[in-house]
């Protein structure tokens, strides 16, 4: 695991975490390069928390404990990893140098942040589970459905049977048909899509591998996966809607998997790569124009 991502888990967890858990997260965040030079005992009178809580922080982030914690945090000053894009926001009359400035700065260290905090053996897990699969099965809802259409566009060019229905009845009609052979992949930023986790319950009764892309931190999709892909979002909660930056996120990691499963086979990728171009070249192309 990388040791600089401190921050970016305790940002993360921040909305999830007990609100005694929550006192010492709001002060790491407040004064990280103060906190890295505290004991447990310091920061506890400082933030309000009990050395318990803290100790419960530690594993609600994911790390060993308090002198992990601190050396991630440590690692993020050292990249600056606090980056005045997190918190920037788009305002009325925005100018559009702004707005082209603030956004894609917002999706780059969405895509970077999520790289520090996503699992490497869980995506090698995934790739391995997605290769082997006789069907995949990917559910979304909204945003997390294009995401879904992306990912099944791109699966089915290297001959991998998959599916991701836009139509709720037909994801959860098609998840009780899944088997042991097969692989569920949910996508939900907020991992509380409800139709989406139905339709996990019904993969996992049935023994199908589940992948679930969602944000860091306990959701009722993360307790469901076998093989949890967590992602980070630097969005506020007022655009959280428009699912802009964790959209980027969430489709880097469906790239990432089909790259990881294609180069698996790559005679094979670029055989059907090439077939499924050149079809969809004859039938759409204009001829004249290339």
């Amino acid at each position: 695991m990388r040791n600089n991502d401190g921050l970016i888990r305790i940002q993360e967890a921040l909305n999830t975490i007990k609100p005694a858990e929550r006192n010492a997260a709001n002060y790491i965040l407040e004064h990280p390069e103060e906190v890295v030079r505290l004991s447990i005992k310091e920061l506890s009178k400082r933030s309000g928390s009990s050395q318990a809580a803290i100790i419960r922080l530690c594993k609600s982030v994911g790390v060993s404990g308090f002198q992990d914690l601190k050396l991630r945090v440590a690692g993020n000053l050292q990249t600056s990893e606090l980056s005045n894009y997190t918190n920037a926001e788009i305002t009325s009359g925005e100018k559009v140098s702004s707005i082209m400035d603030i956004v894609s700065r917002k999706n780059i260290q969405s895509i970077e942040q999520t790289l520090k905090i996503i699992d490497l053996s869980h995506v090698e897990e995934a790739i391995e589970a997605l290769d082997k699969a006789n069907r995949i099965d990917f559910y979304g809802a909204a945003a997390s459905q294009v995401i879904a259409q992306d990912a099944q566009q791109k699966f089915l060019r290297i001959n991998k049977y998959c599916s991701a229905f836009a139509d709720a009845h037909l994801q959860l009609t098609s998840s009780v048909t899944l088997t042991e052979k097969d692989v569920a992949v949910g996508i939900s930023y907020s991992g509380e899509t409800k139709h989406v986790n139905a339709a996990i319950e019904n993969a996992k009764k049935n023994n199908a591998t589940v992948i679930a892309i969602t944000k860091y931190g306990k959701s009722t999709l993360s307790e469901l996966a076998d093989i949890p892909l967590y992602v980070s979002s630097v969005e506020s909660e007022m655009v959280r809607s428009a699912a802009t930056a964790s959209r980027m996120a969430q489709l880097n990691i469906i790239d990432i998997l089909f790259t990881g499963v294609a180069s698996r086979s790559y005679d094979s990728t670029v055989h059907y790569l090439n077939k499924t171009r050149e079809v969809l070249q004859n039938e759409f192309r204009n001829p004249h124009k290339g």
